[in-house]
């Protein structure tokens, strides 16, 4: 096989092939996947007996800062799974960091914009949450275009 075909091969998302967004994809879906799982934890996640399933009420807080219900950790979960999923192909991997990137955008602006003590906080978001979702927004779009690029030259 000719090196410029397998140039072409690993540019094509053929699954298998590491590249650095997709390794970033892995990173940032194993990410979720821990803090979904952590969402759950006693002691990590405070007041785990009055978390909820989906309500500004959930009194759980992930490290005492980020409030959490099931609902809430479940999400994680599957972003995580979706992030390891579409990890194994390089348009999948770019994908998944910039449109996941502005899925967490529209969250941090839904986050502002509701009164946090309103049925519409079925989340639950809090103002740490609302300041996490804008940085991973940022975060995830910013690798999607700056690691997912096509650096070959023609």
């Amino acid at each position: 096989m000719n090196p410029r075909s397998t140039t072409l091969t690993r540019s094509s998302g053929t699954v298998g092939v590491h590249r650095p967004v997709q390794r970033a994809a892995q990173a940032v879906g194993i990410v979720f996947l821990l803090v979904g799982v952590l969402g759950f934890v006693p002691g990590i996640t405070t007041d785990v007996g009055q978390m909820t399933f989906a309500s500004h009420e959930s009194g759980a807080m992930l490290l005492g800062l980020f409030q959490v219900s099931v609902l809430h950790n479940v999400v994680h979960l599957l972003f995580g799974v979706a992030g390891l999923a579409m990890a194994r192909t390089t348009p999948g991997a770019r994908n998944f960091l910039i449109y996941g990137g502005v899925v967490y955008g529209v969250l941090w602006i839904y986050g502002l914009l509701i009164d946090p003590s309103s049925a519409a906080n079925f989340v639950p978001l809090n103002t740490a949450d609302n300041w996490l979702h804008f940085v991973l927004a940022v975060g995830m779009v910013a690798l999607g275009f700056l690691v997912g690029r096509d650096r070959r030259t023609v």
